[in-house]
């Protein structure tokens, strides 16, 4: 399993400036003044790069993929919700009732909900649904490691496979979703291995835990940080990962990996899929280079995580719902900044004069 994983970090290509320099001349010649659109023109650009150019640049198809996962840590209090309510939502994601269902309905996308860690057996089956438990639940990170490597590897090459599905469908662009009680927890102790943050920076409320509460929270992550110490220290990506981490937290980030090997589009969704990312880039530095941050999660922390990752994310919401709602929305931009490089005519096709 690991060399599979290596393949495809090894697959994923730089984008080529050459791209963005077509990319920009044709955008400077559109009929307003150079740059004037702002980081519509960015997303576009970027865009035409990664699908390689000349043909139109799109954003669609989307599909955003909702993974759930449960987390052995919950056990120390980390969330004012009790584990169960991770697999009572993904049947509330079955039944078309949550946030995320709405959304995906307002802009189009499609939706599958994939099951790669929660507790309990199978669900009943679902069209929309892809049942790839690991095991139901990880172990507490707080004790030592969450996952075992070969876990890990099994959910990074589940989302590798969610991946290639969407793009053999012909999907263009993918988005990340999350479910799972408490993983606010490993997202942030992630977020302290990889980028070096101290868990009283950026540790938050997650569910809306009082300040008692959060104070609990620092003290587990610290303690989960002190049992894998070594694993932390030895700078292994996807050690660390298994050590803190989560099915569903490694799943997308081998959707982020799958997707960026295969040139899609991956706009990340917010504090959970941040920490995905985070741990794909630290297995594959150049898949910053295909994914944009859908939103700026209210959640304490994401804003300096961002910070130090150079991603600018897309929207400001007070999003911290998690799902993939931001994702979601943030298809939106990605679609208009498609559109403006598609449909606007040049200052030649306009008859009007440039001003050069």
């Amino acid at each position: 399993m690991e060399r599979k994983l290596e393949a495809v970090a090894e697959a994923v290509r730089p984008l080529d400036a050459a791209l963005g320099v077509a990319a920009q001349a044709r955008l400077d010649d559109l009929t307003k003044p150079k740059g004037s659109l702002g980081r519509l023109e960015d997303f576009a650009r970027r865009i035409y790069m990664i699908q390689e150019g000349p043909d139109a640049v799109k954003a669609d198809p989307a599909r955003i993929y909702t993974i759930a996962g449960d987390h052995g840590v919950t056990a120390e209090g980390v969330s004012l919700f009790p584990q169960e309510v991770t697999r009572q939502m993904v049947a509330n994601f079955l039944n078309g009732g949550a946030g995320i269902n709405v959304l995906a309905r307002t802009v189009g996308a499609e939706l599958y909900v994939v099951d790669a860690g929660s507790c309990g057996g199978e669900y009943e089956a679902h069209p929309n649904l892809i049942q790839a438990k690991v095991a139901p639940g990880t172990a507490s990170l707080a004790e030592g490691p969450a996952m075992t490597r070969e876990q890990c590897l099994e959910a990074l090459l589940l989302g590798v496979r969610l991946a290639d599905e969407a793009h053999v469908a012909g999907i263009r662009t993918l988005g990340t979703g999350d479910m799972g009680i408490s993983n606010t927890t490993p997202s942030t102790a992630l977020y302290c291995a990889y980028l070096g943050f101290d868990p009283e920076e950026i540790t938050g409320p997650g569910t809306g835990l009082d300040r008692e509460g959060v104070r609990n929270k620092i003290n587990v992550i610290r303690r989960g940080l002190e049992a894998n110490r070594k694993i932390v220290e030895s700078g292994d990506p996807l050690a660390v990962l298994a050590a803190l981490g989560g099915f569903e937290i490694a799943a997308l980030a081998g959707l982020i990996l799958g997707g960026a090997r295969n040139r899609q589009v991956v706009c990340v969704d917010g504090f959970i899929s941040t920490a995905a990312y985070c741990a794909a880039r630290a297995i594959c530095p150049l898949v910053s280079e295909y994914c944009f941050v859908s939103h700026a999660s209210a959640e304490p922390g994401h804003e300096a995580v961002t910070a130090k990752l150079e991603q600018e994310p897309l929207l400001h919401l007070g999003f911290r719902l998690g799902e993939g709602t931001g994702a979601a929305c943030a298809l939106f931009l990605l679609r208009s900044a498609c559109d403006i490089f598609n449909e606007m005519a040049t200052f030649s096709e306009a008859g009007v004069d440039s001003g050069a």
